[in-house]
């Protein structure tokens, strides 16, 4: 039996305190391929959590089944850290409350940091390549020296998703459609993900400016290409970052439906031996996240949306309305918040009222917007 529980102290950055993190694994330790699956890196996004809470059971039935054909690495709430993260009643597990750092930026360039020694170490055979770079990760892990029990704890996630072959981050957003965002050169090799979570938009990109998680080991991968294009490199992990609706939507039924629609997947790919599920509707084609506005205010107000999530817009129409909170028609006057964009409503805000700058939906649309191009892609 290899499904087993694990768990590992993370020592505190004040005296008397410490974390604990807790993680699975399932499947031979010798399988040919190998997942991480994580969830809660923002820890205030539950969804995630709930579906592998449902999909370990499976995993762990498929092992004694001997019906594994991978070897699965499961972080169920990868940040205890921002767990603890409260004040006044509200969760801030969105954020490093000593830094106000977004727990899912600011990963490291893993190309930066391994280049020189694997540059004269690449020969004309894609296995040795790919451990070679493999090693030089860990390496440069083990070479380090974390000052803080986030940089303890990144080091030790970035170690697991460095050896795999298949890196999922399970994530949500406010008030949402089920999404996806991964890099463009792993489409359409991941179309069969996006059409097993049914989700209604798959968006790519290079670089989107945050240092996500998700674009550690392409961004890697690429810029090893890119210095070496005459060696047989191999193609980067594949690694999405998983949007399961909002964060309200932890549900057991949602989570039932989320973790065996990861199981169709995992079936599909051959790595867990069972009967062949029902293949689903494909979902759409991925998007470039350039393509998608993030509709922001102008001015605080307190927000009435006119469209639902879902829901087909054209350039200058209506989203919302903004009922004003102050000046000479305060809680009278009704200010339009017009879309940028044809397209359609992937995300809204929960929260209604909204100071100036804020990001209140997201706009799915085809055309690349010229204030996207090259900018910086996230909320934050």
């Amino acid at each position: 039996m290899t499904f087993q529980l694990h768990s590992k102290t993370l020592a505190g950055d004040a005296p008397g305190s410490s974390t604990d993190l807790f993680w699975y694994t399932a499947g031979p330790e010798d399988a040919p391929v190998k997942v991480h699956m994580q969830a809660a890196l923002h820890a205030d996004e539950q969804p995630g959590t709930m579906a592998l809470h449902h999909l370990l059971p499976m995993l762990r039935d498929f092992e004694e089944a001997g019906k594994s054909n991978a070897r699965f690495t499961v972080f169920p709430s990868v940040n205890p850290l921002g767990l603890a993260n409260r004040s006044l009643r509200h969760h801030i597990g969105r954020y490093d409350v000593e830094t106000g750092i977004n727990y899912n930026r600011r990963w490291p360039d893993l190309y930066d940091a391994v280049a020189e020694s694997i540059a004269d170490q690449l020969i004309d055979d894609v296995t040795s390549n790919l451990a070679t770079i493999r090693a030089a990760i860990g390496q440069w892990i083990d070479a380090q020296q974390p000052n803080s029990a986030l940089q303890e704890l990144r080091l030790f996630v970035l170690r697991s998703a460095a050896v795999s072959d298949i890196v999922l981050d399970l994530h949500c957003d406010d008030e949402s459609l089920k999404h996806i965002f991964t890099s463009p050169e792993l489409m359409p090799g991941l179309q069969d993900l996006a059409d097993w979570m049914g989700v209604a938009a798959t968006l790519t990109a290079e670089d989107s400016g945050g240092g996500s998680f998700d674009e550690v080991l392409p961004s890697l991968f690429r810029k090893v290409r890119q210095a070496h294009p005459d060696r047989p490199l191999p193609p980067s992990p594949e690694t999405a970052t998983l949007e399961y609706r909002g964060r309200a939507d932890s549900f057991d039924t949602l989570g039932r439906e989320d973790a065996a629609a990861l199981v169709g997947f995992f079936v599909g790919r051959g790595l867990i031996a069972t009967d062949p599920r029902p293949k689903p509707k494909p979902a759409p084609a991925p998007n470039s996240l350039e393509a998608t506005e993030v509709l922001r205010v102008d001015r605080p107000g307190l927000l009435a949306y006119r469209v639902e999530l879902g829901e087909r817009v054209s350039k200058g129409q209506p989203v919302a309305d903004l009922i004003a909170m102050d000046g000479p028609q305060a809680f009278i006057e009704r200010h339009p918040i017009l879309a940028g964009t044809d397209g359609f409503i992937l995300s809204r805000a929960t929260a209604k009222f909204v100071k100036r700058g804020t990001g209140i939906a997201k706009i799915v649309g085809t055309e690349v917007l010229p204030s996207r191009a090259g900018a910086y892609l996230l909320e934050d």
